[in-house]
């Protein structure tokens, strides 16, 4: 009998999550195995414009990165890939789970420090809509949210649930990210006349027809409107963020967060720009769309009027789902009424005792 037939709570696992996550990595190191990529124009291109308007020290250190690597571009470029490939192949083994978050977690730093300019923050370039603060920072926030601990947590959370941070602790990354993305919303980058037209006229350059069309329409209506537009989004943000510290029913914020995430990879990011033949990464949408899917609770979790309690055991109708015969507190049996009982826990496999109750006629 399954799950869902015994009404038990249906929800992703951190294990799910991983996987996805594994997949992106994968996507990754297969986008770095592009034509374009094994020449200079990954250096020249993809990470020597990061150093514009940095302070000098980062600058610096991004300039001389694109140096070396368009000394050596076919070497450094299959490094870069092998690097990827092998920590996306690494998420989906149970066994390497661990080594492969770890060393993600080093190469996505470096890649947010080096390669995407600490994803504009010291610059103020930094827009959500393009792709602020960085996708690199993101594959850090959810390996965090799903590294596996040693005591698992209960059924009928959410996948970040069974991380080391346990529930509480995504839900602060969780507000941490969408908070970021408010205040950054609000900043000149974003909220200046005119800067949300211009950014999505730029992307709108590099992309097919029908797509340029659509983010030229739209950047077209925001000539005049686009500050209220970006405090609008900044507003939403903060809400999206704080609302799953503030009530257990988070589904809403979620969905929503997970909505304007595909608004920015639209439009904004141009479905990260796959055409371009120079992308490294899906960019920020997906990634924002993956947090939220680690913090979905449980379906059944959030019933209204009472119906799942507390202690979120189940209600089960006998007439559907128990013989005539079952098993009742104590280990003694006896013939049941099933049109007008019900047992209350989970199914016998999982080893807690059933509750018999008396429902409603």
């Amino acid at each position: 009998m399954t799950a869902r037939a015994m009404g038990q709570p249906v929800r992703a696992t951190a294990r799910s999550v991983r996987i996805a996550l594994g997949v992106v990595w994968l996507a990754d190191g297969l986008l770095q195995l592009q034509p374009k990529m094994f020449g200079v124009g990954f250096a020249n291109d993809v990470i020597l414009p990061s150093a514009r308007g940095q302070p000098g020290i980062v600058s610096g250190a991004i300039t001389h990165t694109a140096h070396l690597i368009s000394t050596q571009p076919v070497a450094t470029d299959l490094v870069f890939a092998g690097t990827q490939l092998l920590i996306g192949a690494g998420l989906l083994i149970h066994e390497t789970v661990k080594p492969a978050l770890a060393l993600s977690f080093v190469w996505a730093l470096g890649i947010w420090s080096l390669g995407e300019g600490f994803g504009g923050l010291l610059d103020g370039t930094a827009m959500p809509l393009t792709g602020a603060p960085g996708a690199a920072l993101l594959y850090v926030a959810i390996g965090l949210m799903v590294w596996p601990r040693k005591k698992p947590a209960g059924p009928d959370g959410p996948a970040a649930g069974e991380g080391l941070l346990g529930e509480a602790g995504a839900q602060t990354i969780w507000a941490l990210v969408w908070c970021g993305l408010g205040i950054l919303w609000l900043l000149p980058a974003s909220s200046d006349s005119g800067a949300l037209s211009s950014a999505l006229s730029g992307v709108a350059a590099s992309q097919p027809g029908w797509l340029a069309h659509l983010q030229l329409a739209v950047a077209h209506s925001l000539r005049s409107g686009g500050a209220s537009v970006a405090v609008g989004a900044g507003l939403l943000s903060f809400v999206i963020g704080v609302g799953p510290l503030l009530t257990r029913r988070s589904t809403i914020f979620l969905i929503g967060g997970a909505a304007m995430a595909l608004d920015f990879w639209v439009l904004g990011q141009g479905f990260g720009q796959f055409t371009s033949g120079m992308t490294t990464d899906p960019n920020t949408g997906p990634l924002l769309i993956l947090l939220a899917f680690a913090l979905a609770p449980a379906s059944g979790r959030e019933r209204p009027g009472g119906e799942v309690h507390a202690d979120d055991r189940t209600v089960v109708d006998l007439h559907h789902y128990l013989p005539e015969f079952v098993e009742v507190a104590g280990g003694t049996h006896g013939s049941l009424d099933t049109g007008t009982h019900g047992l209350v826990g989970a199914p016998p496999e999982s080893g807690e005792r059933p509750i018999l109750v008396r429902s409603a006629p």
